[in-house]
């Protein structure tokens, strides 16, 4: 090796090479695959990413030029990603579930000259869409399945890449080193896409030391180790994951595991024992639904004593969220609800072992966070963006209020504007977005980063967000509210998806557009013997109506008069990413919906009780079809 030991650690990959150096038997990864879990030392990950890099240096790959990838989380990603910076490239992460004219987007806009691909689904997509790619040379898949008589001069497969590697070595000894030696932790990382909820996605311009600074504040934030487990499934085209999963775990030597299929990855996540989970708040809500949903489905006496428990658990978890220590009564109550109820609970969801959970990317109901503190997790919600990382954060389990995302970090200081804007300075700032500097203009004044987000700082010191600044409504009246506030509430329902608040200065009350949850509202229709035959059939019912509206009542009890849902109706199709209407990161796009729907909104404040709606929907292979429903206007009991 022509690396010197005591060369600065600055850049992902030269962590990468201290563990190779430092610990080369220890396990980094694992990844369950029919059913076995293989592991892959800090040798072997090194090993794959030296080849995988020299492969694409014997492709043309030069340094600067970007690299995209799109698949599930595997160790390929995870290595070819290593690989392409090692030798200057700079990564660009797609969600998997991107159609084929976003997926264009994204390799076209960063100009990305490799695309690195999962299996045949995402091969597909790429090849439709070439011609719009003139400056894409090859498209490397790793997954083969389905692809074996394919016949593309674009296409050429990992292990073909991998061989290269291993080809170019013998013939040119040293140059992997001699490039990783040149590099920087002021060289671009990834370019991180944000979720564009108001518009196109633009490019943040992520550095290594910034990814690496980052990394370390969680690190020391909750004691990361090489003891810790950690399963990869948060998708890394998202900045949280190429923070914790990817650089904190080379960082750290924290365990990386993948799971089988997304649809095993709660499985995985007990089986792997996670200590350390990180999951988006519509995943935790999700887990909530799931838990409720199934509780409803119990035995009589099986719910009487889950919630008996639960109400000890909530009555602990705010003792100690309050920052005080539970009572002599309080104490052997909690310990029998935890024997009783709690530890089975957490065994079934995989949670027995998590010491830090962690949310983040948008907001989360305070009553989720309540939840997961009654029977026994200690959720951290903490707040940030692709473009300055993580800003604030609790910074112990003393520390967590479920309204707030902690205080600021160490070396960031947050301050509010005259107009309630949340602005942020730190040395993790992004170096602009690529290609957009009028856009960086914008969102870069005088050394802060305005977040475009509404929110105020406590007597304590902890940050409240609130909403976005372009989402706060007024009514006629000019009393003011926050749509979120409302929608992350109506969430906390296991009937509940997805919902919309409505209102505006010519607008008198607030409304509200429901996306039921297919599978529990479907549960709780068979069991009151009530007949549907789809979607949209089942959220027209008038029991469904019924069921709804008195969910609604419950959230309208917390809201101050003025904010109270007046009148709602059940969206007849699920809100989706493949139509734009929600982010690959589930957030939603509220212009977009509200212009796409602005009928169902006019009837909404109107006097009308009923709208015939014809909807488009888009199917994953590209169809359209059309679907026509009578949509029912709802008013809400709000005394």
């Amino acid at each position: 090796m022509l690396l010197s030991k005591d060369m600065e650690l600055d850049t992902i990959p030269k962590l990468l090479f201290d563990n190779y150096r430092k610990h080369p038997g220890e396990v980094a990864l694992r990844e369950k695959r029919y059913g076995v879990w293989n592991e892959f030392t800090w040798k072997d990950y090194f090993e794959k990413v030296k080849y995988f890099a020299l492969g694409l240096l014997t492709l043309g790959l030069k340094r600067g030029d970007r690299v995209s990838i799109i698949g599930e989380n595997k160790p390929e990603w995870f290595c070819a990603e290593l690989a392409a910076q090692t030798i200057g490239g700079i990564v660009v992460g797609i969600y998997t579930d991107a159609g084929p004219l976003e997926v264009a987007h994204f390799a076209g806009h960063s100009g990305s000259r490799i695309v690195v691909a999962h299996d045949q689904e995402q091969v597909d997509k790429l090849l439709q869409i070439q011609d719009k790619l003139p400056q894409l040379e090859r498209v490397i898949y790793w997954d083969d399945r389905g692809l074996w008589n394919y016949d593309d001069p674009l296409l050429i497969s990992y292990d073909q890449v991998l061989e290269l590697g291993r080809k170019y070595e013998k013939e040119h000894r040293g140059v992997f080193e001699e490039e990783m030696k040149k590099g920087s932790g002021n060289d671009l990382a990834v370019i991180s896409y944000t979720s564009g909820t108001t518009g196109l996605p633009k490019g943040a311009m992520i550095s290594h030391r910034q990814l690496v600074s980052l990394a370390k504040l969680g690190r020391d934030l909750d004691d990361w180790t090489d003891s810790d487990e950690y399963v990869s499934f948060v998708p890394p085209a998202w900045i949280t994951e190429q923070v914790v999963g990817i650089t904190g775990c080379i960082l750290s030597r924290m365990k990386a595991s993948f799971a089988e299929s997304p649809e095993s990855i709660q499985e995985n996540i007990r089986e792997i024992g996670a200590s350390v989970l990180f999951y988006g708040p519509r995943n935790w809500e999700s887990v909530v639904r799931m838990v409720q949903a199934r509780i409803s489905d119990a035995h009589p006496f099986k719910r009487l004593l889950y919630n008996t428990f639960l109400s000890v658990g909530y009555k602990v978890a705010d003792i100690n969220l309050a920052g005080k220590r539970p009572g002599p009564l309080w104490r052997p109550l909690y310990w029998v609800a935890r024997v009783a109820l709690f530890r089975q609970l957490l065994d079934k969801l995989g949670f027995s072992k998590v010491r830090t959970a962690y949310t983040a990317g948008s907001a989360i109901s305070p009553d989720i966070v309540r939840f997961f503190h009654a029977i026994g997790v200690d959720l951290k919600n903490m707040y940030g963006a692709s473009e300055i990382g993580t800003v604030s954060a609790p910074y112990s389990s003393g520390d967590i209020r479920p309204e707030t995302a902690g205080v600021p970090l160490e070396g960031i200081e947050v301050r509010i504007s005259d107009e309630s804007e949340i602005l942020v300075s730190s040395n993790t700032l992004f170096d602009g977005y690529y290609k957009d500097d009028e856009g960086t203009r914008k969102k870069l004044r005088g050394g802060w980063y305005c977040t475009g987000d509404f929110g105020y700082i406590d007597e304590s010191g902890h940050v409240i967000v609130m909403d976005r600044m372009d989402d706060l409504r007024s009514l006629a009246s000019g009393q003011k509210f926050s749509p979120q506030y409302t929608e992350i509430r109506l969430r906390f329902s296991p009937y509940i998806k997805e919902a919309i608040i409505l209102g505006g200065e010519e607008r008198d009350y607030v409304t509200a557009i429901i996306n039921i949850e297919l599978n529990n509202v479907g549960k709780w229709a068979e069991r009151k013997r009530i007949p549907y035959t789809t979607f949209s059939d089942l959220s027209q019912r008038e029991q469904v109506l019924e069921l709804i509206a008195g969910e609604v009542m419950k959230v309208n009890r917390t809201l101050p008069e003025w904010a109270r849902i007046k009148k709602f109706t059940n969206l007849n199709k699920e809100l989706d990413a493949d139509e734009a209407e929600m982010t690959r990161t589930r957030k939603l796009r509220r212009t977009f919906v509200e212009e796409k729907y602005s009928d169902l909104i006019q009837a909404l404040y109107s006097g009308k009780s009923e709208l015939p709606m014809e909807s488009e929907v888009v199917y994953r292979d590209g169809r359209r079809a059309k679907i026509t429903t009578s949509i029912k206007i709802n008013a809400v009991v709000t005394g």
